[in-house]
């Protein structure tokens, strides 16, 4: 789909996704081609589930979607930025808004 995107053996790119208003990282998850095509042919974050072997919209059924304003990929192509509005409680299947609300101890800050 992009050219250039490095995709590892498994076919799969990270991809950060950010508050387009706040810049708060909200998550991390993978992608592989045809989510990154979903998720350009919609407008809303699409994944690859590693542990599920399938893809996922983010929020499809908790109603937290990801309303992609911006893609980015890093300098070396091997990682993407993708800028949202965040619909919904959050971006954490936790309910939390944001996946990194722990310290390294377990000690939660948000």
């Amino acid at each position: 789909m992009i050219d250039g995107l490095k995709y590892d053996e498994k076919g799969l790119i990270p991809a950060i996704v950010q508050d387009v208003n706040t810049n708060e990282v909200l998550m991390m998850a993978y992608m592989n081609e045809e989510s990154l095509r979903r998720t350009v042919e919609t407008g809303y974050t699409n994944f690859w589930s590693r542990s599920r072997q399938t893809y996922w919209k983010k929020g499809e059924t908790s109603g937290s979607l990801q309303e992609v304003k911006a893609i980015l990929m890093d300098c070396d192509k091997d990682t993407l930025l993708i800028k949202v509005v965040q619909h919904g409680s959050g971006a954490c299947h936790t309910g939390k808004r944001t996946c990194f609300y722990r310290t390294l101890d377990g000690k939660e800050v948000l």
